[in-house]
């Protein structure tokens, strides 16, 4: 299913080019970086009694997938996102698995989802990116049930991820214009601030708010590290725009402060996140 009217910010841009192209070469790195992230969310389903469930943000599927893998013919799993690449990737891994997933092509913050259609909506990673975090999250509760649940995953603060800000940091000698993050804004860190994401998920009309901070240990092979730094973040942003030399002297830079957390073939490092629960109050 898709919807043609796009948004128009840099989201939307971002994630129907450069980004969502990368995510897709590295689907199976990501996935199993992240599968940690995906077990909790099916849990909550399991937990939750949930049938119908939307996974927000969902990119190439893997958790739509991992949640109708556990449902079975019985439950409804909906994924949806803005980027065009990515949920072909995820359209053709749910026919080759042969899962009753379908995906929407639209900006959750303002698709007119069926109201009271979900008895549950998950993200992993893919709510921090919204224009507008508070109309977002009501256009959710509008889609969710009486009662239904709302379960994601969000990174904390930068300085508490140290993986994911090393390549930037490393590279900003090489990339003087490089821009400087801004707390708050649509992006992996805007929703660091637990008491921000309390206003903003109050202000929208959930019920019953709770954010447990929660630490996942995570892995990708040594091989595929260069492959990953190079095509995500900023430095995936970036890199075709420099001059051969600087790139070589920007990748060897960045592969190098890597080192603390490469343990022989394998890249270590613990991801900050909070776990974030909520749920949709009944009609007054």
């Amino acid at each position: 299913m898709d919807e043609t009217r796009q948004t128009g910010n840099e989201q939307t841009a971002l994630w129907n080019g450069t980004a969502g192209r990368a995510w897709v070469d590295t689907q199976e790195v990501l996935d199993s970086m992240f599968k940690p992230m995906e077990d909790l969310l099916v849990e909550a389903v399991v937990a939750g009694s949930a049938s119908q469930v939307l996974d927000v943000g969902c990119g190439t599927g893997s958790t739509t997938l991992a949640f109708a893998r556990r449902l079975g013919a019985e439950g409804r799993c909906t994924g949806i996102d803005i980027s065009e690449p990515m949920l072909t990737a995820a359209r053709a891994r749910a026919e080759r698995e042969g899962l009753p997933a379908s995906f929407i092509r639209a900006d959750a913050q303002r698709h007119a989802f069926e109201p009271a259609s979900f008895d549950m909506i998950l993200s992993r990673f893919g709510v921090m990116f919204f224009e507008d975090s508070v109309q977002a999250f009501a256009n959710l509760r509008r889609a969710a049930k009486e009662g239904g649940g709302l379960r994601f995953i969000a990174w904390r603060s930068p300085s508490e991820n140290p993986f994911m800000t090393t390549a930037e940091r490393a590279a900003a000698p090489f990339l003087p214009n490089l821009p400087a993050r801004r707390p708050d804004a649509p992006g992996q860190f805007a929703f660091a601030d637990a008491s921000r994401v309390h206003h903003i998920l109050e202000e929208s009309g959930w019920a019953d708010i709770h954010l447990q901070p929660i630490d996942f240990a995570c892995t990708l092979p040594e091989k595929e590290l260069v492959h990953y730094l190079t095509r995500l973040g900023i430095l995936g942003r970036v890199l075709h725009e420099l001059d051969d030399r600087t790139r070589t002297q920007v990748i060897e830079t960045v592969r190098a402060a890597f080192e603390p957390f490469v343990h022989g073939a394998e890249v270590r490092f613990t991801a900050a996140c909070w776990s974030v629960a909520a749920r949709a109050p009944a009609a007054p």
